[in-house]
């Protein structure tokens, strides 16, 4: 068994930007783990409709 690893999890958030306005999208997270444990988030990114993959840096979560 192993202490460490990297694990990912697709989520799908709302999330909005001042081109498309709100939109739902799925975020895939990579997260350090700890014994199954999560405790640190490596990268975050999504995939548009053209299939490009973009950070999440350049739009906002809308709750």
């Amino acid at each position: 068994m192993k202490l460490v690893s990297v694990k990912r999890r697709t989520k799908t958030e709302k999330r909005f930007t001042e081109k498309m306005g709100m939109f739902t999208t799925s975020v895939i997270y990579i997260k350090k783990t700890f014994l199954s444990v999560p405790f640190k988030t490596l990268h975050k990114y999504r995939e548009t409709y053209y299939g490009e993959v973009k950070d999440c840096e350049d739009c906002k979560i809308s709750a």
